[in-house]
Parts: structure tokens; sequence; C-alpha cells
């Protein structure tokens, strides 16, 4: 009886915000239609002269408002990318002051990750025990970004647990990209990323394994991982409260590199270390971002695997794509050489994410609540009693002789508090370890793909949940890394050579390639990641810009207005 009362109240909660969304879309009535000439130079307008317009009073910034919430609505008619619409809100913050227009973001509209709290309205984190959670004040990130002149318009959709790159939950449903209805756009962050690739200006998302820069590979925008304690993290809501073994980070995420460096800058700023006891008083260093910006050579590595699953062939192209636009600008090319041992890192980063056992994101499931269908794996084998893991592990490795996917599977189990310790250890030598081999290869940059493959079919993290060395390896080493998109899947040059057995991979790659097929994701995005060292954020930014430059006409073009 329990159980069919707490089911019933989830599919009540669920239904209540769905109607809810539903309703507050409907009253809209000044942000239905199509988009107008006016509204389309906004989107296109650089962000410094939309600041600027306002600050001086030659742009309404209410007029600013209404053309991003129309792209919203437009978007979230395609993909299902909102949760929260604030929109009524915000104009009220604009008209009564408490959004201030005279700060180095007056009157930009952003988006926000629903687990931002927002004053007013719920963070459900895709759970439906969090319908009815909101606050009356708003959090520390949010009052920074109001008194930067930032005006919160929307929340965008994520996965239940946060642990996919995938974005579906039962209170607010599945986002689809918007570059394809059958493709996830990533998570956890996909609401936002499938938000700025359709005409959205700045955004703030949640990265833990890749979470805003897988979404952004998948989409079609940028994103940049912070290091821990550059960008304010307080004030919001999570499915793992007190886990620190792989630190998640709040970051930014925009529809253009312009923007993604301008919004950067504007954080840091605002001194966000006074708003967040996390955030090291570290001003914004100009001096770091022009050097790189001009350096005439720069020393950059190239990282085309991450020993567990090879990229495929469309990220491959997209990589050798970048890397040869780079070496035409001048840029000395090297190969990463002996790096540590990457798989190593794969299954530290993931025993430390998870050594409560997956405990604390299953305590907030209400009875019946869909989970991740990747997270529902993991939470699955963590389950097994331990003498069935071992045999499974004994399978794994004596009989299908995959020592891959039996080293990630062997310690998967709760680690006691002693164990965690234990973890962490090795945490700090692992990333000793990186320290040194970065100090003697001397290279600026190293450039990889973000993930092995570009956006996956819906549910298909099932396959691929392991699947995330690429973006999970800088979480753990908690290195600044930024994603560009730089090309779109061809299926006439990205397809998988006759010969290919995919019965030869180890079972990581297998569930990757799974889900490969360069014709259903034909016009895909797919980016780079350009990786520097931690808290080297203006270096980061600085080299995504001279890649892009690089590219010339060969530029990632965005995706178009409707």
């Amino acid at each position: 009886m329990v159980f069919f009362l707490d089911y019933l109240q989830h599919r009540r909660d669920c239904r209540f915000k769905q109607d809810e969304r539903a309703e507050r879309i409907r009253s809209l009535t000044a942000y239905h239609g199509p988009l107008t000439a006016a509204d389309r130079e906004t989107v296109a307008m650089p962000i410094a002269d939309l600041v600027r317009g306002i600050r001086s009073g030659t742009t309404a910034p209410l007029s600013v408002l209404r053309t991003y919430g129309r792209v919203a609505l437009r978007a979230h008619e395609r993909t299902n990318c909102l949760t929260e619409v604030m929109l009524p809100s915000a104009e009220r913050w604009l008209l009564d002051g408490t959004v201030n227009l005279q700060g180095p973001l007056a009157g930009v509209p952003v988006s926000l990750k629903d687990t931002v709290v927002v004053g007013g309205y719920d963070a459900t984190v895709g759970y439906s025990r969090f319908v009815g959670n909101r606050t009356e004040r708003d959090g520390p990130m949010v009052r920074l970004l109001k008194d930067a002149g930032a005006v919160p318009y929307v929340k965008s959709n994520l996965p239940i647990t946060l642990l996919s790159f995938e974005s579906a939950n039962d209170v607010w449903g599945r986002c689809a990209n918007p570059h394809s209805r059958a493709h996830t756009p990533g998570g956890s962050t996909g609401g936002e990323a499938a938000l700025l690739a359709m005409g959205g200006r700045i955004g703030v998302g949640s990265d833990v394994a890749g979470s805003v820069r897988v979404p952004a590979h998948f989409s079609g925008c940028y994103s940049l991982r912070c290091s821990t304690g550059r960008w304010p993290k307080a004030g919001i809501r999570t499915s793992m409260p007190g886990q620190e073994g792989v630190p998640s980070v709040y970051s930014p995420m925009a529809r253009t590199l312009d923007d993604l460096a301008y919004f950067t800058r504007a954080v840091v700023g605002m001194r966000p270390w006074e708003y967040d006891h996390s955030v090291h008083p570290l001003e914004w260093r100009g001096g770091v971002e022009g050097e790189f910006a001009e350096r005439k050579v720069l020393r950059v590595a190239v990282l085309r695997t991450d020993g567990v699953v090879d990229p495929s062939p469309a990220c491959a192209r997209a990589l050798g794509a970048a890397e040869e636009a780079l070496r035409r600008a001048g840029h000395e090319i090297v190969e990463v050489v002996d790096p540590p041992d990457m798989y190593e890192g794969l299954r530290l980063a993931s025993l430390l994410l998870n050594a409560d056992g997956c405990q604390m994101f299953s305590s907030f499931f209400r009875a019946g609540e869909r989970n991740d269908p990747g997270a529902d794996q993991m939470k699955r084998l963590m389950g097994l009693p331990r003498p069935f893991r071992y045999l499974y592990y004994l399978w794994v490795k004596y009989v299908r002789r995959d020592d891959v996917w039996a080293g990630l599977v062997r310690d998967w189990r709760p680690h006691s508090a002693f164990e965690n310790w234990k973890l962490v250890e090795q945490r700090e030598a692992y990333r000793a370890k990186w320290f040194e081999w970065w100090n003697e290869a001397g290279v600026d940059v190293l450039l990889t793909p973000p993930n092995a493959t570009p956006a996956v079919p819906h549910d298909g993290m099932r396959d691929a949940v392991s699947s995330c060395g690429y973006t999970f390896l800088f979480n753990l080493l908690d290195y600044t890394a930024g994603v560009i998109p730089v090309t779109h899947v061809d299926k006439n040059l990205d397809g998988l050579p006759k010969d290919f057995k995919i019965s030869k991979l180890n079972g990581v790659a297998q569930g990757a390639y799974k889900l490969y097929d360069a014709e259903a994701m034909h016009g895909l995005p797919v980016g780079v990641q350009v990786v520097g060292r931690r808290l080297e954020e203006e270096k980061v930014l600085a080299v995504m810009q001279r890649l892009e430059d690089a590219l010339g006409e060969e530029k990632y073009e965005l995706l178009e207005l409707d």
C-alpha cells in the first residue's frame, strides 16, 4: 500500500509540474509567433554591443528578453528543453531594479540548469520528490548574476541522477537533440545545450564527468569546464550531496565562443568569492589571456585516444581538421607520448564518484520513478551480492578475456570510509603523475575528442555509460577544458571500415560502437576539446579562439534560427 501511494504521489507531482509549465507557456502571449527581423538581429549582435546598448538606453532590455523568450519557446517546442519558465518574473526583475542594468551583463538573458536555485521556483533535479522545494530567496549564484545585470529567464532539462550523457526524467520528460529528434542533446546539461544551439545566448551548467562538454559536442555549442574554485557553485541542488571524490563544478556555456569568453570574464570580474566561500579569490588574468592570444607559435599536443575507446571516424575527422588548421596557422603539433595510464584514470574516477554504492542518488527516488538507463545499470551492478559480482568478474576476465571491463567491475561496490581514503590517496598520486608528465612534455594545451562518438540515440547510455574517458579524466585531474564545435557527421565520409568488427573490442568500446551509425547520425555536430592545466581558464579560452580563427572558412556553422 505504501508503495502504491508513493507511486500515485509521484505521478501527481509529475503531472502538476508539466501542467504548470504548459499553462505558463500558454499565458505568454507576447512570446508566441515567428521571429522577427529585429529578433534575428538581436541574436546575431555581439554580446558587448548588446550590453553597451542596454547600458546607454538605446536598446530596450524588455525587447531583448522577449526575443530570447520567443527563441526559448520555439526551442522547447522542438526539443522539450525547458523546465521552469520564469519570463513573467524576469519582466518584473527588469522593471523593479532587481537586475543591475549597468552591470557587465546588463540585460542579457541567461538560462540555468534546473539544479540552480532561483527564488520562487523549484529546483527538482528531475526527481518528483523535489517538487515544491522552492525557496523565497535566490541562491548566491543567481544573486551574483543579477548583480552583474544578467536576467535569469528559463531553466533547462537534465537527467534524473545527473549521471548521464542524456537528459530525461519523469518530471519534465525527455529532451531531444535540436539536429535530430531521435538522438539525445547530451547530459547532464542537455537541455541547456539544446537551447543554446537553437539560439539561446548564455547559460550555466554543471560538470562532474563531462556534463557541459559532452552536450556542447552533441548539440553544437560552446562550453568551458572550469577548475574547482573558479566559478561559483553555491545555491544549487544535486543528486549527490557530499560527493567530493570527483567534485562537480558549475561552468559557463554559450551559443558562440565570443559569448562564452565574455560571460566567463564577466562572472570572474564580479569577484564571486564574495558570494561563495568555495571560490578562490583569483582575479581574471587578462595578461595570460593576451599572451596566448598573441603568442606566435603554440605547442599543441594531440591526444588521439583515451586508451579505452578509440574515437569514431566522425570524431577522428573533426580532431584531424582542428589539428590541420592549427598546423596551417604555424603552430607546433606534437603527439602525446607515454602519458600516465588513462584507463587507470577512468577506473579511479568511476570508483571515487560512486564510492557510496549509488546509495545517495537512489535515496531520492519514489516508487515507480524511472531511472536513467546508464545510472540504472551502474546501480544494478553495484547491488549484486559480492560472490556473484566476483563470479561475473571472473567470467568477463577469463572467459570473455576482456581485461578492460573486468577491471572496472572488479571493485564496483560500496566502499568504506577507509577504502575511500585510499582511493583519494591514489587520486592524488595519479594527479602528480600528470603534473610531471606535463612539465616534461612542455606543451601549452592538449587537443582531444570530447567523446568517442557524436550524439547517441535515446536510451543509448544503457550501452555507453562507461564510455566517458575523454572528459571524465580531466574532472579527476581538475583541469580546465573547453569544447568547440568543428564539423558535422557526414555519412559519406564517416562510415566504419568494411572490415570493422565490434566483437574484437573491449566491453566499454563495444557499448559505444553499438550506437555508432554514420548514416543515422548524418548532420549531427562534432566538436573537439581543448585542455589546459588547473585554473587555466584564460589560456584555454584564448587557445579556443586561436583554433576557431585557424579554421577560417571551415569554422562550424551554427544551427540556423527557425
